[in-house]
């Protein structure tokens, strides 16, 4: 299971709203050094994200909370995000260049409907809804005021 931490920002009827930082998971990776996402997150400046997560453990605004998702949840959808358009652009592509006698106007059309097309399927696959969705799994124990001293205090 793929987990971050974060905290709830908001409760909207049996959901809740929970604000992670990207750049978090990418200190306890052995990854870290040749990963893209920590390059994204580094550019960015590890903003935050929000993510609507169903309230299973009764949060409530302001505790740290830890989220997760599977990893095979996360493979299908990505296989649903990406695949789905491109496998539907590609042969929309050949359609459009068959139909159109070999023109390229024609493999540009279907092209650009079979991306278009390839979306709008995967707004509607069954198997997204609930399926892929991140959930939460625990509260996280309150860390307590920072006792750390200043150096140049002593």
């Amino acid at each position: 299971m793929i987990t971050e931490t974060g905290k709830v920002i908001a409760i909207k009827g049996d959901h809740a709203w929970v604000q992670t930082i990207r750049a978090s998971a990418c200190q306890s990776c052995s990854a870290r050094s040749g990963c893209g996402q920590r390059a994204l997150a580094s550019v960015t400046g590890g903003r935050a994200n929000q993510v609507l997560v169903a309230n299973s453990i009764n949060a409530r605004v302001g505790d740290e909370v830890t989220i997760g998702i599977e990893e095979q949840a996360l493979l299908g959808a990505s296989v649903v995000v990406y695949a789905v358009p491109l496998v539907a652009m590609v042969l929309a592509t050949i359609a459009g260049h068959n139909l159109s006698g070999g023109s390229d106007g024609g493999a540009m059309l279907g092209a650009a409907a079979g991306l278009a097309g390839g979306f709008l399927l995967t707004r509607f696959l069954p198997g997204r809804r609930g399926g892929y969705e991140p959930k939460l799994l625990r509260r996280n124990p309150d860390r307590g005021p920072n006792l750390s001293i200043n150096p140049t205090d002593l």
